[in-house]
């Protein structure tokens, strides 16, 4: 962490996505700070950065280096806090949006899952191809190294797939998703090619909600719905530049019940990839 010569930090230096271990440490640093009745001004004239870079520390936007936390012990009592909670001082997970993270890390242990789409073929199940072209058409537009990060950790993700073949991942998608052929035609054979072969394992069930269905019991949005070893279930729901973890029994349990009812209203698992593979046979 350098300052320039002005007494502000470099740009680069800035976070992309603070982590909730960076936002944390820097809430320390300002609750030791304050405590001993330091200023940002003069706190940063005893560890040698400018008010600036102190600011962003607090805040959980820049990685402190060891220079950093070590004048800040010195300066805030020596208790030794700042060291190990620098241990375990993490960056963003590149590649997945800030309000998606929780999930993602959820999702990583949970003993089922299930979601429902009507946006876009869902992550787990997107081929490479199709999930570039989903960021390629990102609002503003993506620069090179942005997109690669977006595809590799979408790409990670679906390991889960097939490393956790105990755990069952149950997959209801409008059947309009697959008809559309974001990125082309090409990217469309590979992304119906991709989801034929997902769908085989043992551990995936994908159902297919047809366009003529006359009953949909999740008019709502998309959902996204999973347990946890300790058999808690929770929700999850994304709309646009925002996502939110719904924890509450009441509204996880009529969750659930929507995508129960969802089930018996799409086509079977059989019958899903018979009209995958006639709309593969289309292309």
């Amino acid at each position: 962490m350098t300052d320039s010569g002005d007494g502000t930090a470099y740009d680069w230096e800035r976070e992309p996505d603070p982590s909730d271990s960076l936002r944390t440490f820097g809430a320390v640093v300002q609750a030791l700070r304050e405590h001993a009745g330091l200023s940002r001004v003069d706190f940063g004239a005893r560890v040698q950065f400018s008010k600036h870079t102190v600011e962003s520390v607090e805040l959980g936007r820049r990685m402190p280096d060891e220079s950093f936390v070590e004048r800040a012990e010195e300066a805030l009592g020596n208790t030794s806090a700042l060291r190990k909670a620098a241990g375990h001082l993490t960056r963003g997970e590149a590649g997945l949006a800030a309000w998606f993270r929780r999930w993602a890390r959820l999702e990583k242990v949970a003993v089922s899952l299930c979601t429902y789409e009507c946006r876009l073929v869902p992550g787990l199940l997107q081929s490479e191809g199709y999930a570039r072209a989903v960021f390629d058409n990102s609002v503003p537009p993506l620069s090179d190294e942005q997109l690669e990060a977006q595809v590799v950790a979408r790409l990670e993700r679906q390991k889960a797939l097939h490393e956790r073949p105990n755990v069952p991942f149950s997959f209801i998608v409008e059947e309009h998703l697959f008809r559309r052929r974001l990125g082309g035609r090409e990217v469309t054979r590979g992304l119906l090619d991709h989801v034929l072969k997902l769908s085989a394992l043992r551990n995936v069930t994908l159902q297919v909600m047809p366009l003529d269905a006359e009953f949909h019991a999740c008019l709502d949005g998309p959902l996204r719905l999973l347990e946890t070893p300790e058999r808690r279930r929770l929700g999850y729901s994304e709309g646009q530049q925002n996502g939110r973890l719904i924890a509450g029994a009441k509204e996880v349990s009529l969750l659930y019940q929507c995508y129960d009812t969802l089930r018996s209203q799409a086509l079977n698992p059989k019958d899903s990839r018979g009209l995958l593979e006639r709309l593969r046979g289309e292309l």
